[in-house]
């Protein structure tokens, strides 16, 4: 008797065993086919770029590839890519300088920030792909579009701002001082979070994720003012109005909530300003389906 409840005990953890092994291979398989962003490098013209993606199973959809505002990196897209890799590859490159990719030996312009975008979809075999900049990168993403029209189906840009004369003046002398130290980033960091909080961060959804960001930015002091450079030296007006494909403007109310409509007259036929009231630095984070949503609608028109 005692040998057969012991037999029967032996089975009946084999069995809990086996039942607990399948429920976990279950729940792996599962978990698996949830989207997660991973990180590679590949060749680019100023050494190595770094990126973000995440590959959608099974997807014909048209892959979306996301430059980043300077200077930050794909950080800002983690979350963003692992909405939009639901049903499409997203990719989010860390332009020359900024985040993991090297940087060049001297500062370059947003012509050659295109360039290497281009250079990186090569080396992804990407033939053609949906583009969308984030400030800086809205620059480099119309830049992408118009000199490279074959390889660009459509666009999105989070601001394109069109500065008057007296703003990009001013941009530009702010661009000529030397860049700030970390100790100065950091300092002048700090002095705005004791004054403004989060400031035009405030969608940024925790306080974790502010300070990684922040750090990010801080990190590429030494190359922070090549972007804007970069930026406040190119016609974005003639750009845009030399552009063929369906843009859509993304209009958050942050720092360049004013000047973005202004890109309207230059805009084709095809093309549109879609304003976020209330939205600013951080959306892609807090709302993230939100925008997804409006996003989708464009690409998959």
């Amino acid at each position: 008797m005692a040998g057969q409840m012991f037999s029967r005990r032996v089975a009946l953890v084999a069995a809990a065993a086996a039942g607990a092994s399948t429920a976990i291979a279950q729940e792996s398989k599962s978990n698996s086919t949830q989207p997660k962003f991973k990180r590679a490098y590949v060749d680019g013209p100023y050494g190595q770029i770094h990126y973000r993606y995440v590959l959608a199973a099974n997807s014909t959809k048209t892959p979306l590839i996301c430059l980043h505002a300077s200077p930050l990196s794909g950080l800002v897209y983690e979350n963003w890519i692992e909405e939009m890799g639901k049903d499409r590859n997203a990719f989010a490159a860390d332009t020359p300088g900024y985040g993991s990719s090297d940087t060049p030996s001297a500062p370059v312009q947003i012509p050659d920030f295109g360039k290497a975008i281009v250079r990186f979809m090569d080396e992804l075999k990407i033939e053609r792909a949906d583009i969308m900049g984030y400030h800086t990168g809205s620059f480099t993403s119309i830049e992408v579009a118009k000199s490279f029209p074959n390889r660009i189906r459509r666009v999105v840009l989070i601001s394109a701002p069109i500065f008057n004369d007296e703003e990009l003046s001013n941009y530009r002398k702010s661009t000529l001082r030397p860049a700030p130290t970390f100790e100065q980033m950091l300092a002048s960091t700090l002095e705005s979070v004791r004054k403004n909080g989060r400031g035009m961060f405030k969608d940024v959804p925790t306080d974790e994720r502010y300070w990684d960001i922040s750090l990010e930015r801080m990190r590429h002091y030494r190359t922070s003012t090549w972007g804007f450079a970069a930026a406040f030296n190119y016609d974005l007006k003639k750009a845009v109005g030399e552009t063929q494909q369906p843009i859509l403007v993304l209009n958050p109310q942050d720092d360049l909530w004013e000047q973005t409509p202004r890109v309207k007259p230059y805009l084709n036929a095809k093309s549109r300003v879609h304003d976020l009231p209330g939205r600013t630095h951080g959306m892609m984070d807090s709302h993230t389906v939100e925008i997804a949503k409006v996003v989708r609608e464009f690409l998959d028109a």
